[in-house]
């Protein structure tokens, strides 16, 4: 199974030096039957990019709670056995969790099947977005615009051999 595990810089550097993404439990997103059912899709590839888009949201959340971060959105894309990967099915089809999933227990990084990082030129709006989030999530609609500016921006893709240029 494919997961995105929403990470920033600075957690990237740490996983880069440990050679794994841990401890467990980790969060992270997947194409889990609830965002099946919310994307109305059968196209996998679509599907995996909605799982992307979930957890380049989940980096975003990092960034809000690390100001120190530069800010930049990254995910890294794993992949586990099936069976490492547990969503909860307590929280259904919440908006909140859609597509998230837990891995229990640390993740090699050469499980890393790629790395997606937001470009220099999103930082202004990766950096508003971060610091709008929490008025977002009470409700502010004008917040909201702000954080769903953030997703303006695609992740670029870069492959694990490239780790340690994005962390230099």
């Amino acid at each position: 199974m494919r997961v995105y595990v929403p990470l920033t810089l600075p957690a990237l550097a740490e996983a880069h030096a440990a050679g794994e993404l841990g401890p467990g439990p980790l969060y992270a997103f997947a194409v889990t039957p609830a965002l099946r059912e919310w994307y109305v899709s059968d196209d996998i590839e679509e599907l995996e990019y909605a799982a992307l888009n979930r957890a380049g949201q989940g980096s975003l959340r990092r960034l809000a709670a690390d100001p120190k971060a530069p800010r930049r959105r990254v995910v890294v894309a794993l992949d586990v056995p099936d069976a490492l990967a547990a969503t909860d099915p307590d929280r259904g089809l919440d908006p909140s969790s859609l597509g998230e999933v837990r891995i229990a227990q640390a993740v090699p990084l050469t499980r890393a099947a790629a790395v997606h990082v937001d470009g220099e030129d999103a930082e202004p709006d990766v950096a508003a977005a971060a610091a709008a989030l929490g008025a977002a999530d009470l409700g502010d609609d004008d917040a909201q615009f702000t954080v769903d500016g953030a997703e303006d921006h695609e992740l670029l893709w870069y492959g694990v051999q490239e780790i340690e240029h994005l962390i230099g």
